[in-house]
């Protein structure tokens, strides 16, 4: 057995932020010219880069993910209650799944210096 193994809610969630942020890059690319246009596609550049580097094993980018995430749960904040509630489940959901054993092992040795 690969003792370096990603474990499997590392590689989803490394592969949901890269599709978030490449679908969000894509749909919100013609709303450039907005006002908030380059702010959204920055937000979605940083869900990419999350992605990216959570799947090659950085701790900084599974912070980087959670202070994302954050970033919508206060948005939210100024919407609907379910929106926040739903963005708060999932906010919950990622940091357990980033920072249970087995994540928090692989962080650790994968990533190397």
């Amino acid at each position: 057995m690969n003792t370096n193994r990603r474990p499997i809610s590392v590689l989803v969630i490394g592969c949901l932020y890269l599709a978030v942020g490449c679908i969000g890059f894509v749909f919100h690319f013609r709303e450039l010219r907005h006002p908030d246009g380059v702010s959204i596609e920055l937000t979605e550049g940083l869900a990419i880069l999350a992605g990216v580097f959570i799947l090659r094993g950085k701790n900084w980018a599974r912070w980087l993910a959670l202070a994302w995430m954050a970033f919508h749960v206060i948005l939210s904040a100024f919407g609907a209650f379910h929106e926040l509630a739903v963005h708060s489940l999932i906010f919950a959901g990622i940091a357990w799944l980033l920072f249970r054993a087995d994540a928090r092992w692989y962080f650790r040795n994968a990533a190397g210096p």
